[in-house]
């Protein structure tokens, strides 16, 4: 896949699993906010260089949900700019 098909996301939200402790759900979101893209990790997968969680990613479109509560949208839009101002993309965080 090429470059030009993927979609930017940047990393808002870090929370754990409901109903698994060891499991983490990273968000990522389109700079708008419009559009998500759930990662979830083994809390164990995070040791080592090579497991570091990045400040953004490059999805395809169709791994993307649309984000519909407008509050929810805002919130992501706004760490997704403070993510882009502050972190080069492949920044580990």
């Amino acid at each position: 896949m090429s470059t030009e098909e993927r979609v930017r996301v940047w990393l808002v939200e870090r929370t754990y699993g409901d109903d698994e402790q060891n499991l983490i759900i990273l968000t990522y979101a389109t700079p708008d906010g419009s559009q998500s893209f759930r990662k979830e990790r083994a809390l164990t997968s995070f040791t080592g260089d090579e497991r570091g969680t990045k400040a953004a990613l490059d999805v395809s479109p169709t791994n993307l949900s649309d984000v519909t509560d407008e509050q929810t949208r805002q919130q992501y839009a706004a760490e997704a700019e403070r993510m882009a101002a502050s972190h080069d993309p492949d920044d580990t965080i």
